[in-house]
């Protein structure tokens, strides 16, 4: 968790007081921020996809994806680091990929948080086939 205080008395009234990130508020920035780059599929390992799905499906365990899914941060009181694990499309130059994660991400984070990204470490751990049905897809059918 982070925070950010206030310089002197007097100064602005925006700067008189303590602002607190917790971790969870940047790990789902940075998962939404890497899930609006085109050429990823998913985040998360297979297996992390296939326990969160199962998860999602449990009463009162909440609904949809988790934003978290495939992302860690380690943050300070004033820099931040993200490690995230991804699925890209079949077909995407995973490099591309990868450069547009870590600048959307680094963009989004510092921007909103106000922390200095010093690194996005990113893992592909698998790649989405055209002919592969999503986790999505086979759970609406078997309902």
């Amino acid at each position: 968790m982070t925070e950010n205080t206030g310089g002197k008395h007097g100064g602005a009234p925006g700067s008189r007081g303590r602002t607190t990130i917790a971790d969870v508020v940047v790990e789902k920035i940075a998962g939404m921020a890497a899930r609006d780059v085109p050429g990823v599929h998913s985040l998360g390992s297979g297996f992390a996809r296939s326990m969160g799905s199962m998860r999602e499906r449990m009463p009162g365990a909440g609904s949809g994806k988790s934003v978290t899914r495939g992302v860690s941060v380690e943050v300070g009181e004033v820099q931040a680091a993200i490690d995230l694990e991804i699925v890209v499309d079949y077909g995407v130059s995973i490099t591309d990929v990868a450069s547009d994660v870590r600048e959307n991400v680094i963009s989004a984070v510092e921007r909103m948080a106000g922390l200095e990204v010093v690194e996005v470490d990113i893992a592909v751990s698998d790649v989405k086939l055209p002919d592969e049905e999503d986790e999505e897809e086979q759970r609406q059918r078997v309902q």
